[in-house]
């Protein structure tokens, strides 16, 4: 079946979806409000299923921080406070756990746990380049973040996972990181830098084998022997780790593609971004990934396309005078100057008419969107910034809504 034939599954909110699950994983363009989104859903989780239940962020905003009542969140979990919630209004049923990814930590446990010895780790952990790799490399981020969820996953602690996936251009990215990384990791690039090392026996042979190769005399002339050396020890003691993480790799991937995982991805109803996330729905079907849920944020109200409110902002923009002469015959001193009066009544209805307009455009947008996952959950406007807790469960009422 077609991605755009396939029909809506049976849950018709969020919750619903969420109690059959374990694993959501939020992606997304970025600027859409992901981030904020895959909080409110773990809040809202955390309040109306109860059980543990974890987000896990990366570098989320200090606002966003502060909101979950929590300070210096880490590559550790913890636990929000209930009193947080209660001074939001509610009563959890569950437990909200937070966790911010901090890519080094994450890849120092990974050579820690794959590397054959300690003394391989170490050289790998201490050589100049390890940072630069780890921070810099194209699939780092992405790929140790599906690590890191693996890894929580596989410890059995919560009931459910959210996690809020790494900012990219291209949403799609991070799913292609575990098998880009492993590619590299067993690759020709790999093998050639580590050709020497391995044709050597002891470390005084591998740099004598290095400086007999042509290539490597030039490039020592101009990059310098120190500099070869760091490299292709780098690169000789990463390819130790092979076997182990490409099986890793392998599970993170099964993984995403388990029964217990679904996918949500969050746009708002502008072009470019609704273009990525058109794109990427397809692409999780197309994968045979599970496409659980739309969310639409920063949308118009529903009442910009009631006919009623229409019909009242039509007669502020046609009838704004008449208005205005009845209102200043009540008495108040409000409306004691009808010309100002009538100026300020069509403004505000020009203005929803300008809205309805968009508020339509949105609802033509959304019926033409041509991927159907369970559940499409809207979420409107903020006037302001989600900074509390309370912010974050009013979010979280709209995506448990019905659709």
């Amino acid at each position: 079946m077609s991605p755009s034939t396939r029909a809506a599954g049976p849950h018709a909110t969020l919750d619903g979806l969420l109690a059959t699950r374990e694993i959501v994983v939020f992606a997304g363009s970025g600027g859409v409000g992901k981030t904020s989104v895959a909080a409110s859903t773990a809040a809202a989780a955390a309040v109306h299923l109860g059980g543990k239940v974890l987000v896990l962020t990366v570098d989320p905003a200090k606002r966003l921080a502060g909101a979950l009542g929590v300070e210096g969140i880490g590559n550790v979990e913890r636990r929000i406070p209930d009193e947080a919630f209660r001074a939001a209004g509610v009563e959890p049923r569950g437990e909200l756990w937070a966790a911010m990814l901090d890519t080094k930590q994450a890849w120092d446990a990974l050579v820690l746990e794959h590397t054959p010895d300690e003394v391989t780790a170490h050289r790998i952990l201490e050589n100049p380049l390890y940072h630069n790799i780890t921070s810099r490399f194209v699939q780092s981020h992405d790929y140790i973040a599906m690590e890191r969820l693996y890894e929580l996953h596989r410890s059995g602690k919560y009931d459910l996972i959210v996690i809020d996936t790494p900012p990219t251009r291209n949403a799609i990215d991070f799913l292609d990181a575990p098998k880009r990384m492993a590619d590299f990791f067993g690759g020709r690039l790999l093998r050639w830098m580590t050709a020497p090392y391995r044709a050597g026996q002891g470390r005084g042979a591998r740099v004598v084998e290095m400086a007999a190769r042509p290539f490597y005399q030039v490039a020592d002339r101009i990059l310098g022997g120190q500099f070869l050396q760091d490299v292709g020890e780098f690169f000789f003691n990463f390819q130790t780790m092979y076997d182990g993480f490409v099986e890793r790799a392998r599970a993170v991937e099964d993984l995403l593609h388990d029964r217990r995982t679904t996918f949500a991805v969050v746009t708002t109803l502008e072009a470019a971004p609704l273009h990525e996330a058109e794109r990427f729905c397809a692409e999780l079907a197309g994968r045979d990934f599970h496409l659980g849920a739309l969310v639409l944020n920063k949308a118009l109200p529903d009442y910009f396309l009631d006919e009623d409110a229409r019909s009242a902002a039509a007669v502020l923009v046609e009838e704004a005078e008449a208005v205005a002469a009845h209102l200043a015959e009540s008495g108040a001193d409000l409306f004691d100057s009808p010309p100002t009066t009538a100026r300020v009544l069509r403004t505000v209805g020009e203005s929803f008419v300008n809205f309805e307009v968009v508020a339509k455009r949105e609802s033509e947008l959304r019926e033409e969107f041509p991927v159907a996952p369970e559940v499409v959950a809207r979420i409107p406007y903020f006037e302001t910034d989600i900074y509390d807790l309370g912010g974050l469960t009013a979010m979280g009422a709209y995506l448990f809504e019905e659709s």
